[in-house]
């Protein structure tokens, strides 16, 4: 894992530590990973491969 990256939490988790996800730049790729887990390693996602996931999501949501 990159030490050295910026990780962000998402502005929807909140305060209350629930479910939350952390994304950093990292070489090329956007990493994706548990808050609550940071040891547990992250995903490598191209920007179009995340986009594509966030829309999913965001479907799956208003279903």
């Amino acid at each position: 894992m990159n030490d050295e990256a910026v990780w962000r939490k998402s502005s929807y988790s909140g305060t209350e530590q629930g479910e939350c996800v952390e994304l950093a730049g990292l070489a090329g790729v956007v990493g994706v990973r548990d808050s609550k887990a940071p040891h547990a390693g992250h995903l490598s996602l191209s920007c179009s491969a995340l986009a594509e996931l966030f829309g999913r999501v965001r479907e799956a949501s208003n279903e």
